[in-house]
């Protein structure tokens, strides 16, 4: 497989079927012994693409990655903006303004999601600083930002950012123990959905000021065993039936 990865023009047909071969192995090794990421990189170097992390997690899950999380999201995004406005308008939750002012700008059904997704944690009173990092493309220094990120994600986009989030990305990649497992993925959603398929067949823990919010991802969005939710996340799937049109 190592050779096959390294070659100019490797077949991915070939390399699918080798990590269809070799997936009881590796869950087995990932699992049991716990590796770095960096050792879990140099031993199965074919995982970190796009196209075989969601082909893995489908493996452990038997759901395809996008089509869950997409769907899931698309179902809820209604409910939790509204959830969110009701948070603004009642003053409980002010951090959800600059979120919403973006779709104010420019309310397309990418920006909505990407405004659902970034906006859970600051409803849920998490703290993303350290695991959703904005950075510009071409003039931060990554190196320094990622001595901070167990897992998380960075949204890189061109020029100053004074909104919320970026209305055009330029690349979102996947982080986990300081490296950069996956990049040149195009949107957010695309980068959330990523993120969770990494913590599943990596066997990551949540990053710990967002364990509600990936919580909520994977129990509610994702319906990834929904009856073992949390109080608080239970609490926002009630609350959300409120809210459903």
């Amino acid at each position: 497989m190592l050779l096959e990865v390294q070659k100019k023009e490797p077949d991915s047909q070939l390399l699918d079927d080798l990590m269809i071969a070799t997936f009881s192995q590796r869950r087995s090794e990932i699992i049991g012994n716990e590796p770095l990421i960096s050792a879990v990189m140099d031993r199965w170097p074919a995982l970190f693409s796009e196209r075989r992390l969601s082909a893995e997690f489908s493996r452990i899950v038997t759901k395809d990655l996008l089509e869950s999380f997409l769907d899931g999201l698309d179902a809820l995004v209604p409910s939790l903006l509204e959830l969110y406005k009701a948070g603004v308008s009642s003053s409980r939750r002010l951090r959800l303004r600059s979120v919403l002012q973006c779709l104010q700008k420019e309310d397309t059904n990418q920006n909505r999601r990407t405004a659902t997704l970034l906006g859970l944690p600051r409803y849920l009173s998490e703290d993303s600083t350290d695991i959703i990092w904005m950075c510009d493309a071409h003039g931060e220094n990554l190196d320094v930002i990622m001595k901070v990120m167990q897992v998380g994600l960075l949204i890189g986009h061109e020029g100053t950012l004074q909104d919320a989030f970026p209305l055009e990305v330029f690349n979102v990649a996947v982080v986990a123990e300081e490296k950069i497992i996956l990049h040149k993925l195009g949107d957010i959603p695309t980068g959330f959905a990523m993120l969770m398929a990494a913590i599943y067949c990596l066997n990551l823990e949540y990053p710990r000021n967002m364990k509600f919010t990936c919580e909520f991802l994977q129990r509610v969005i994702m319906n990834i065993k929904p009856d073992q939710c949390s109080a608080r996340v239970h609490g926002l799937r009630n609350k959300l039936l409120r809210y459903r049109k």
